[in-house]
């Protein structure tokens, strides 16, 4: 296998953004008259999109218009406090700079909103010229749909068995698998290792080395 294309999960993968996504969420149930919860609660929460997470916060019985409003006011505070307590995990910048060296073309796919996701990708990786990044954006499914990653093989010219996916959920695996691309499950996100396991990662990683040491392998 000779790699040409490694595309990014971002939360959970790349960067640690948990803290900043419960504060903001938190912030906004509060706001509103509804219970918070606590930091680990939203590692199960998040993944599936903005409009997802506040769902999955609120009462089952919130109506769906109320869920729309809280989710434009969750992005509009996210958006102005999205860097507070975000961190990329060890060892992730020297990953990047290293398939950058080696000729490989990087992406990032996330189901975060577009402008969260670029924003982040930007600030975090200042001098990682990426092949593309991409979030969540109208009218493109969300992962685990195939459309964005088979998108992406398309435009850097890479076979299915040429491209590796990089992720810490089972939706992450779900879309990888999907697509026929190698799906490589990091341990160290958001999500456990069983979960991984049971929607098939191909390989699991539990260290930013041990991933590395991987796709330098494939090269």
């Amino acid at each position: 296998m000779a790699v040409k294309l490694v595309v990014f999960d971002l939360d959970g993968t790349l960067l640690n953004t948990i803290g900043d996504l419960a504060a903001a969420c938190n912030h906004v149930l509060v706001a509103n008259g509804y219970p918070t919860h606590e930091l680990e609660q939203y590692k199960i929460f998040v993944g599936s999109g903005v409009r997802r997470l506040v769902e999955r916060a609120l009462p089952d019985d919130v109506p769906e218009t109320e869920v729309e409003r809280m989710r434009d006011e969750f992005v509009e505070y996210y958006a102005a406090h999205i860097d507070g307590h975000t961190v990329p995990y060890d060892g992730m910048r020297g990953i990047l700079r290293s398939l950058h060296e080696a000729s490989v073309k990087v992406a990032v796919l996330s189901n975060k909103f577009h402008a969260g996701t670029c924003r982040l990708v930007s600030e975090y990786f200042p001098d990682m010229d990426f092949f593309a990044v991409y979030g969540q954006r109208p009218d493109i499914p969300l992962k685990p749909d195939t459309y964005m990653l088979c998108k992406l093989m398309e435009d850097a010219g890479a076979k299915p068995s040429e491209t590796v996916f990089v992720g810490d959920s089972g939706i992450d695996m779900d879309t990888a698998n999907a697509a026929g691309v190698l799906s490589v499950g990091v341990t160290w996100g958001f999500r456990s290792k069983d979960e991984l396991v049971s929607h098939s990662a191909r390989v699991l990683v539990d260290s930013p080395g041990q991933l590395e040491q991987l796709l330098m392998n494939y090269l």
